[in-house]
């Protein structure tokens, strides 16, 4: 579900007019996210590292409105949940795109996580059944420690979701590190909620939960 933000009275009016025409009206950042008491806790429940850090990223990204605003037109609509549409690699080499429901329990999402996966590696297919705007494009580049990206785009085909890539883990010292790069539309989100984010995605990871 969705309702419509009245744009009249947004205290980001004039940023929100001022940024929805540009030709590249994205910007990202790539930090660093400390992975020890998340990848400890996925190895020691038996849990999927990469569907637990994919969770607590959309856990954080539903908590903050600005990521849940979408572009249409020249109106603004707020989704009530974002879900999640993150690639999924194939034996093949190849990948697919999904789409996974978010649920606020883990345990939840992950059953319902593995039944996409699983429907995703067991076909051809580019593009999920389901396609909407109500997701954030997800990916993970875990061979590359990367230190900046940028994303294929095409420019005539209208765009808001943010799109929240994951790199390759690093230990040092015994820390465990991973390059977090968040792109998002300057026509709805700031540097200030992009930096909530990051910091309650941090947060959840060193949750231990």
């Amino acid at each position: 579900m969705k309702h419509k933000l009245n744009i009249d009275t947004w205290v980001r009016k004039e940023h929100f007019n001022f940024f929805k025409n540009f030709e590249e009206p994205f910007y990202g950042v790539v930090v660093n996210i400390d992975c020890t008491a998340a990848y400890r806790f996925a190895k020691n429940n038996g849990v999927s590292f990469f569907l637990y850090y994919l969770h607590k990223s959309l856990s954080a990204a539903n908590n903050i409105e600005p990521f849940k605003y979408r572009i249409y037109g020249d109106d603004v609509f707020v989704y009530d949940q974002i879900n999640a549409g993150p690639t999924i690699g194939r034996d093949n080499g190849t990948f697919g795109f999904s789409y996974i429901d978010f649920h606020p329990s883990f345990e939840d999402f992950e059953t319902g996580a593995k039944k996409e996966i699983e429907r995703v590696q067991s076909t051809t297919t580019l593009f999920a059944p389901k396609l909407d705007d109500d997701i954030i494009h997800f990916s993970s580049l875990p061979w590359i420690n990367f230190t900046s990206l940028s994303h294929a785009r095409s420019f005539s085909f209208p765009d808001s979701c943010p799109k929240i890539s994951f790199g390759k883990m690093t230990e040092n010292d015994g820390k465990l590190t991973m390059p977090v790069s968040v792109h998002v539309h300057h026509a709805l989100i700031d540097g200030l909620h992009v930096g909530q984010f990051i910091d309650q995605f941090q947060e959840l990871m060193n949750s231990g939960i």
